[in-house]
């Protein structure tokens, strides 16, 4: 463990084997790090905050401080951060206000470019790519692999589903469906992320069951209910398509279109 002299970390923290403290970063008490995660200077980890092993976050990020909400009243509540992170210079991540599961939590293996934001009670999955300023409202959920262009603002309480792609600078409304990708102002479906489900293996059988999943429902002109009997009975029952169906059904805000 190797803290700079002129960090400030409570004696109430919990450092793990091999974590790097820089230079005026501030720690403040209830906060756990785990092993070899690397914070470097003028960063600032509230109270109510763990973050795993292997974490690399980058000078004058601000982590766990109180969510930006009115309704919110000094509650515990938690940043939850996984392994293998990585936090780039003045990306702010938002405890939770006592409302839905009482904490924001991100997983393993996630990407947060420069000057991200992330708020209250939001749920990041793994492997999640968010670009340089791409900002997420309270309450939103992102699925693995899902990738948020720079410059982009999400509304609150929209679900991002896994493998979607939201290109840069898009003002995001509406629940984004996995596999799919969105762009504009408001944002619009663009069709398949076919480039990334390419990279990630997924099939060529897989492939065209989402495009048939994807014509039927966003390219006919059947109603929604009417679109997911079609592919129900068309399409080849593959855990990816159930997953694009399910997810639809399940939306309360509606989905980009």
């Amino acid at each position: 463990m190797n803290i700079h002299p002129t960090a400030l970390v409570d004696p109430e923290a919990q450092l793990s084997e091999g974590v790097q403290i820089g230079p005026y970063t501030i720690i403040r008490p209830d906060v756990t790090i785990g092993k070899n995660t690397i914070v470097g200077p003028h960063v600032v980890i509230d109270s109510h905050t763990d973050i795993g092993a292997n974490c690399r976050i980058f000078q004058f990020s601000s982590i766990g401080a109180a969510p930006q909400d009115l309704k919110y009243r000094g509650e515990k509540t938690r940043v939850i951060i996984g392994d293998n992170n990585v936090i780039r210079e003045f990306v702010t991540i938002n405890r939770s206000t006592t409302a839905d599961i009482g904490m924001t939590k991100i997983g393993n293996n996630n990407l947060l470019m420069a000057y991200c934001h992330v708020a209250h009670n939001c749920r990041l999955g793994n492997f999640i790519v968010m670009a340089n300023a791409a900002n997420l409202a309270g309450h939103i959920d992102v699925g693995d692999f899902a990738i948020i262009g720079g410059l982009s603002g999400v509304h609150q309480f929209t679900r991002i589903g896994t493998h979607a792609f939201i290109g840069g600078a898009s003002a995001v409304a509406q629940d984004v469906p996995p596999y799919v990708t969105v762009s504009g102002n408001r944002a619009k479906l663009y069709g398949l992320n076919v480039v990334g489900l390419k990279r990630r293996g997924f099939s060529e059988e897989t492939l065209s069951a989402l495009r048939q999943t994807y014509r039927i429902i966003f390219r006919s002109s059947l109603i929604l209910k009417k679109a997911i009997e079609k592919v129900r009975v068309e399409v080849p029952d593959l855990p990816e398509v159930k997953h694009m169906v399910e997810f639809i059904e399940q939306s309360e805000r509606g989905v980009t279109r």
